[in-house]
């Protein structure tokens, strides 16, 4: 039914998330804490488990994509859409820049556009949610600047450098949405 197609923009290429992108460097962004600091997953990571965990996204046909720096090919971070919700038009998203030698030049925001501009025009969901760590404040910034709209605060809902935080859930809405 829904399936990951590659998508485009002026500097980056998505990709279908694949055991193609099993590699150390993948697993490093995995056990990075500067990378994975406000992610649910992370730390512990092995090339083992990496591969196993991509086997799976392979088989389930998540929506999730690699992203891809056009010019040399190299794979920068992921974004997943998941789960997705048809009956109520939405869908939970989630991104991850794993190198850290590309973080600040915009990549986050390129890619998340072309995805959510996939989720509003060709699948025509209706709304896009998110959790963020409130403290995250680079993510925070990143979704204000992508038109995401906070709709809640969870309160000492997650534990993050041995505290419980807060998680602010925002939404996007699809201005163009159509009623099937």
């Amino acid at each position: 039914l829904m399936k990951a197609i590659c998508l485009e923009s002026e500097r980056l290429i998505l990709k279908p998330l694949s055991l193609s992108f099993l590699s150390k460097e993948y697993v490093n962004w995995m056990n990075d804490t500067e990378v994975n600091e406000f992610l649910s997953s992370g730390g512990d990571y092995s090339l083992h488990k990496l591969k196993v965990f991509l086997s799976e996204v392979e088989k389930n046909e998540i929506l999730f994509w690699a992203v891809i720096i056009k010019h040399s090919g190299k794979h920068i971070g992921n974004i997943k859409i998941d789960p997705v919700e048809i009956k109520h038009g939405i869908c939970e998203y989630g991104i991850m820049m794993g190198d850290k030698t590309e973080w600040g030049k915009g990549f986050a925001k390129e890619s998340s556009k072309l995805v959510i501009e996939f989720c509003f025009k060709s699948l025509n969901l209706r709304k896009m949610n998110l959790g963020v760590i409130e403290s995250n404040k680079r993510a925070v910034k990143l979704y204000e600047k992508l038109n995401f709209i906070v709709e809640g605060k969870l309160i000492n809902h997650v534990s993050s450098n041995g505290q419980f935080v807060n998680v602010l859930r925002m939404a996007l809405f699809n201005q163009n949405y159509v009623v099937k």
